[in-house]
C-alpha cells in the first residue's frame, strides 16, 4: 500500500490556488440527477471521493465526460434508481443521491453509507424529511427504500443542525407539488453552493446562508453550467502549515468570509494574517500562542479543521484545549501525533494539549482524511523521517497534495513500494 514520506523541518512558503470544494461537488454531482439536459460543472476537484461519486453515478446509468482536468459533462437523461451497494458503502456523501432520485424518479434504493469513522453518522432525519414530503420509506438488510407517487411540499423542522439531512431534503423539495419550509438548516457555504447550483438550474429556493430554507416547487429543472466554490478546508490546511512550519503562504481564489472562524483562531495564536477579497496570507510569527477553540456549525470554528488545529498547536507556548461538538469519534489521530512528540490528552470530547518545541519523524497511520492532513502537517514541522500509511484517505480530499506541497518547498514523496528494512 502507497505511503507518504516527508522529511521535515521545512517552512511552506509561496502562493497556491485553491481547488473545488470538495463538500460542495459531492452534492452538486448528485443533484445533476434532477437535470432535463447536460450539466457542464467546473473547478471539479480531482480526488477519489469525486470519483467515488462519479462511480456512483455512472452505475446507475449517467455518462460523465471530462472535458479538461476540472471539467466535467453530465447527461443524466437515463437513469435507474438502484445505486450500486460497494461504493455507497465508500463514503458518507453518497447518500446525497438518495433526495435527487427520490423527487427526479419517485423512488430511491440506497444501502447505508460509509465513510471515515468519525463516529454516528444516522440518517434518520433525512428519512424524516423524506416522510415528511410524502414519501413512504423502509429499510431492511442495510438498505433503505424510499417511495413516492407525488411528493408535496411541507413544513420540516430539524431536531438539531444536520448538513446531510439539509442537502437531501433540499434536493427532494425541489420538484415537490407546492412550498416547503426547512427549518433549523445547516448553513454551510457548501449548503449555500448547492442551493445556488440548483437554482441555476431552474429551482427556486430562497433564504441560501440561513437556517431557514423556503423552497417553491417547478415542474422540472433544466442543465446548466456551473463553477464550483472554493475549498475552505484545503485552504485552511494550506494556512495552517504556514503557521506550523514557519513559512508565509498565501491561498488565492479562496473565499476568506468562508473560513472567517480559522482566521480568528490563527490572529488569536498569534499569527500574520492578511486577507483580501480573494486571498488569504498566513506568515508564521514564534512563538505560536495557546488558544482555546471549539468546532461548532458555520460559521463556527469547522470540525474538518479540528486535527491540524491540534497539530499546530501542539507546537503553542503552553497549555491549549480544544472541544470537539460535532463529531465522538474525531480523535483517533491523537496516538498518532503524541508518536510525533505532541503532548496530548483526551477526555470525553475534549483534548488538552501541551505546547512542544519540536516534533520528532515517526511512522504513523492516519485513521481518517482530516487527521491525514494533520499528520502530514505535523510532518514537515518535525525533525527527521515522517511516514505516513493510511493515505487512501487523504486522497479523498486533497488535490495533488504531494505536487502542491512541493511547490511550496516541502519535501515529500509517494512511496508506492514497501521501504525496504534497515540493516
Amino acid at each position: 500500500m502507497a505511503r507518504i514520506l516527508v522529511k521535515g523541518p521545512t517552512p511552506l512558503r509561496g502562493k497556491i490556488k485553491a481547488s473545488g470544494a470538495k463538500n460542495a461537488c459531492l452534492p452538486i454531482l448528485a443533484a445533476s440527477i434532477l437535470a432535463k439536459g447536460r450539466v457542464l460543472l467546473k473547478r471539479v476537484p480531482n480526488i477519489s471521493d469525486v470519483h467515488t461519486m462519479l462511480g456512483i453515478l455512472q452505475g446507475m446509468g449517467v455518462k460523465a465526460e471530462w472535458k479538461g482536468r476540472e471539467e466535467l459533462e453530465l447527461d443524466t437523461s437515463s437513469v435507474i434508481t438502484t445505486a450500486p451497494e460497494e461504493l455507497v458503502r465508500q463514503m458518507n456523501a453518497s447518500f446525497d443521491v438518495a433526495g435527487p432520485l427520490l423527487a427526479c424518479y419517485g423512488e430511491a434504493n440506497i444501502s447505508l453509507p460509509g465513510g471515515c469513522r468519525l463516529g454516528p453518522r444516522p440518517v434518520d432525519l433525512h428519512l424524516m424529511g423524506f416522510k415528511k414530503l410524502g414519501a413512504s420509506v423502509t429499510s431492511e438488510h442495510g438498505v433503505v427504500h424510499a417511495r413516492a407517487k407525488k411528493l408535496v411540499g411541507a413544513r420540516i423542522t430539524f431536531p438539531k443542525v444536520s448538513v446531510g439531512a439539509t442537502k437531501n431534503c433540499l434536493m427532494a423539495s425541489v420538484l415537490a407539488e407546492g412550498t416547503t419550509v426547512l427549518e433549523n438548516c445547516a448553513k454551510e457555504p457548501e449548503i449555500v453552493d448547492l442551493a445556488n447550483f440548483l437554482v441555476a438550474m431552474g429551482a427556486k429556493v430562497s433564504g441560501q446562508g440561513t437556517s431557514k430554507l423556503t423552497v417553491e416547487g417547478v415542474s422540472e429543472l433544466h442543465g446548466v453550467e456551473y463553477s464550483v466554490l472554493p475549498d475552505r478546508i484545503e485552504a485552511g490546511t494550506f494556512l495552517i502549515g504556514a503557521a506550523m512550519t514557519g513559512g508565509e503562504v498565501t491561498v488565492e481564489d479562496c473565499k476568506p468570509e468562508d473560513i472567517s472562524a480559522l482566521i480568528s483562531v490563527l490572529r488569536e495564536a498569534g499569527q500574520q494574517v492578511d486577507v483580501g477579497e480573494d486571498y488569504v496570507t498566513v506568515k508564521a510569527v514564534r512563538p505560536i500562542q495557546p488558544v482555546e477553540v471549539a468546532t461548532a456549525p458555520h460559521p463556527g470554528f469547522p470540525t474538518d479543521m479540528h486535527p491540524q488545529m491540534v497539530a499546530m498547536l501542539g507546537l503553542a507556548d503552553g497549555a491549549s484545549l480544544l472541544n470537539e461538538t460535532i463529531f465522538s469519534g474525531r480523535f483517533m489521530y491523537a496516538m498518532e501525533l503524541v508518536r510525533l512528540g505532541a503532548q496530548l490528552r483526551v477526555s470525553d470530547r475534549q483534548v488538552f494539549i501541551r505546547g512542544v518545541q519540536q516534533y520528532s519523524g515517526a511512522p504513523v497511520d492516519a485513521p481518517d482524511l482530516r487527521a491525514g492532513a494533520a499528520l502530514i502537517l505535523a510532518g514537515m514541522a518535525a525533525e527527521g523521517e515522517t511516514l505516513i500509511s493510511g493515505i487512501h484517505f487523504i486522497d479523498r480530499g486533497y488535490q495533488d497534495l504531494e505536487e502542491r506541497l512541493r511547490s511550496l518547498g516541502a519535501d515529500i514523496v509517494r512511496l508506492e513500494k514497501p521501504v525496504p528494512a534497515r540493516s
